[in-house]
């Protein structure tokens, strides 16, 4: 079994600043997959959508993220970096958190330190715990890594700087605790300016996380090699997958509307332009017909014989 949080370690030892795309669920998930990508990041924003319909609130809970992050895991070849919220609770349910999230296989999480319920990192009215209880959850975060796979990276997130009295001054202070108390990586939610990315990139005494949310919040569009310079390791692309998947369904959608049978070629024609096989090869449906062939009895084959549908051998 591939120790994803190995294989991430030694990504993120290299130079090179580490991107990832953020996916929420399986199918998106392969498809980056598809393109190629050192490692793949899920997003809870995204997975609260697809998921329960509602937005990234504190509606999702923790056993419906873990399993979506398994799952996603299990179905690409890559690490993945997975949100964790809060840790849906306080330092004794982190240790629950951690534990199902090492069991499910991914790489890395990040937690943060909004009160309950949380909401998406980039919207008003967000909360932060006092920092004391902060620094324990994340003591009991890395304890749980410790114990059970020390390879398991850790990110600690703080929400400080978009509170409503909130400053970066905090934020950096409290990210500097964090790693102080095992945390493996830094993140500082809402730096509103370059100014600000610089002095964090200065001042965190550790590896940092950028979260490139583009226009849906209040981070700045930066070009990669200023995160590089400034000191950043990881920069994640949270919504990347959810976006494109709202705005191209609707525009595939809104012709469908007006002809189905256009619209049907149109997207036809769509996805067989890209480098993916039919549906039924990216799905994984070849795969299916080797493991009947090797398990099940020789009879069991006869149902292809004269049988009508796509052909679903391998090339």
């Amino acid at each position: 079994m591939t120790n994803y949080g190995t294989a991430l370690r030694e990504r993120l030892e290299q130079d090179e600043l580490l991107a990832c795309p953020g996916v929420h669920d399986p199918l998106t998930a392969a498809v980056a997959d598809s393109v190629g990508f050192d490692a793949i990041y899920m997003t809870g924003y995204g997975t609260s959508l697809s998921k329960t319909g509602y937005p990234d609130a504190g509606f999702i809970t923790m056993p419906e993220m873990i399993e979506n992050a398994g799952n996603i895991q299990e179905r690409i070849d890559v690490p993945l970096i997975a949100d964790s919220d809060n840790g849906y609770g306080n330092a004794t349910n982190v240790v629950r958190t951690v534990r199902e999230y090492i069991k499910a296989g991914v790489a890395a999480i990040h937690i943060e330190d909004q009160t309950f319920p949380k909401r998406c990192g980039h919207t008003k009215g967000r909360q932060v715990i006092p920092r004391e209880e902060a620094i324990g959850k994340i003591e009991a975060a890395a304890d749980v890594r410790d114990e059970r796979n020390p390879d398991f990276t850790l990110i600690a997130r703080t929400d400080a700087r978009g509170t409503g009295d909130g400053s970066l001054e905090e934020a950096i202070d409290r990210v500097n605790a964090f790693l102080e108390a095992g945390a493996d990586i830094a993140f500082v939610e809402g730096p509103t300016d370059e100014a600000e990315l610089e002095r964090i990139g200065r001042e965190v005494d550790g590896p940092l996380v950028y979260n490139f949310v583009g226009d849906l919040g209040s981070s700045p569009y930066v070009e990669l090699s200023s995160l590089e310079e400034w000191g950043f390791d990881l920069v994640l692309f949270p919504i990347a997958a959810t976006l494109s998947t709202i705005a191209n369904v609707y525009a595939d959608f809104e012709t469908f509307a007006d002809d189905p049978v256009a619209a049907m070629r149109d997207i036809d024609d769509a996805f067989n332009d890209q480098p993916v096989g039919s549906l039924h090869e990216f799905s994984g449906f070849p795969e299916v017909v080797e493991w009947e062939r090797k398990y099940l009895p020789e009879d069991e084959q006869e149902k292809y014989d004269d049988s009508l549908g796509d052909d679903l051998e391998s090339d």
